[in-house]
């Protein structure tokens, strides 16, 4: 199967972190967030059932505005709040097998491609 990887291309990081994908060679499926917005069940199946915290942009002005560093969503929540306004994610996300890596953490990117 082969790797999957959300991105949006009006965010520097998710651009850096897929320019350096496609300079490795590594051929993987692409999602971009502008053009094929995620909706509730994507986010749903993406999540599973991992902690929320992590896939929560910390910069985005609906984190901040409901004050989610101090009072976490629920998943259910989260996953609305993600679906309603896909910047709450954080991001670029890079899906291998049953592993999913959240932020531009190229090494981290590296070691899974590798298994």
């Amino acid at each position: 199967m082969k790797p999957r990887l959300i991105w949006k291309k009006t965010c520097d990081s998710c651009r850096r972190f897929k320019k350096a994908l496609d300079e490795m060679g590594v051929d993987y499926e692409g999602r971009e967030m502008n053009s094929e917005p995620l909706d509730a069940q994507y986010l749903s199946a993406l999540m599973g059932e991992r902690e929320v915290k992590p896939f929560l942009n910390t910069r985005n002005v609906v984190y901040r505005e409901q004050g989610l560093s101090k009072n976490p969503p629920s998943r259910a929540q989260a996953i609305a709040l993600m679906s309603e306004t896909n910047n709450l994610l954080r991001r670029p996300v890079l899906i291998v097998g049953d592993e999913i890596l959240i932020g531009a953490d190229l090494d981290r990117a590296k070691t899974l491609l590798s298994q």
